[in-house]
């Protein structure tokens, strides 16, 4: 997926530096991503580690996690069930094509209507197959994970979902196709969770916690609502011009409330080894969040310079390159 803050250029790093720090040695380890968004660091160490703990309070980003870092065995007759969705009979009157399609008149054209009637169809008939036993949960999360990416490729927006496009772009007219989002096997058992960050630090512990939260004020509920809606399949009454759903407002967004929020997750963290990925165009300065981080062990920085893509305004989705740098802030607690 196009994913604001995504860690996936940066996995590289992320994974060199949290080796050296541990001597090379992850085997027996506990990782918890808490700040999963579409779980890329999580996936990055799922197969080096004893264990992924994997958090987001965003539905959409829990379902993906779900299936990415808590689905490990086979799933027999994914494909089956995959091309099975793919040839239903489309619906009409989804909540999707109502709501955010402009053929149904909602004024809204995040989806062409044709596919917009093929996302309500598959996302009833996920929910059918779960609710009648038919497939289990970690078929469940497989093909509505793999719903959510695949709408996601035939959006019509310029990367995210606080607007959409006047006229249908290319790659939103084409029509969508349900492809599996394939995850990785292995014999380990992960756990996702669906949680304030802050509020689930009380209930966990481990060894690594890696630390991603929103740097600006940026809400990522109301730029990928349509995803949530998409996950949730919910009922509820979409507001204004773009059709938003009541979104939660983290404190990480606001000037007033981060360094506190911070702090408390870094105390209250029953982990011996913390990173926090952030960087320059951060609420919090680097300053800042050193001076928080040292007061409970010992503490050092790593940076990288790299090019970060921005989503212009035009239909085709273009990026320019901007330069930053990636702060990873490393603290080995004293006590935990």
């Amino acid at each position: 997926m196009n994913y604001i803050g995504s860690k996936l250029k940066l996995s590289s790093f992320l994974k060199d530096e949290i080796l050296r720090v541990l001597d090379g040695e992850l085997s027996d380890k506990i990782f918890c991503d808490i700040f999963a968004g579409t779980g890329i660091v999580g996936r990055t160490f799922k197969k080096d580690v004893k264990s992924v703990i994997s958090n987001d309070l965003e539905h959409y980003s829990f379902v993906l996690n779900k299936n990415y870092i808590e689905n490990s065995n086979v799933l027999d007759n994914k494909e089956d069930y995959i091309e099975r969705l793919n040839s239903l009979p489309l619906m009409e009157d989804g909540f999707i094509y109502q709501n955010y399609c402009m053929g149904s008149g909602s004024g809204r054209q995040y989806f062409s209507d044709l596919n917009g009637q093929k996302i309500d169809t598959i996302r009833i008939k996920i929910q059918e197959l779960h609710e009648s036993k038919e497939i289990d949960d970690a078929m469940f999360y497989f093909l509505l994970a793999s719903l959510i990416e695949s709408a996601d490729k035939v959006a019509n927006t310029a990367s995210v979902y606080g607007a959409f496009l006047k006229h249908i772009k290319k790659s939103a007219a084409k029509e969508l196709v349900l492809e599996a989002a394939d995850f990785k096997i292995d014999e380990s058992e992960h756990k996702v969770y669906n949680e304030d960050a802050n509020e689930l630090t009380n209930k966990i512990e481990g060894d690594i916690l890696y630390l991603d939260p929103p740097y600006n004020e940026r809400q990522y509920s109301a730029n990928y609502h349509i995803l949530n809606t998409i996950s949730l399949y919910d009922k509820f009454i979409p507001k204004g011009k773009t059709g938003l759903r009541e979104y939660n407002r983290s404190d990480y967004c606001k000037k007033k409330t981060v360094h506190e929020s911070f702090e408390e997750l870094i105390k209250d963290a029953k982990f011996k080894y913390i990173f926090l990925s952030y960087n320059n165009e951060g609420i919090m300065s680097e300053e800042e969040v050193k001076n928080i981080m040292m007061k409970y062990g010992k503490y050092e920085l790593a940076t990288k310079e790299y090019q970060r893509f921005k989503a212009d305004k035009t239909e085709n989705r273009n990026h320019t390159a901007t330069s930053t740098y990636e702060y990873l802030h490393i603290l080995i607690k004293d006590a935990y």
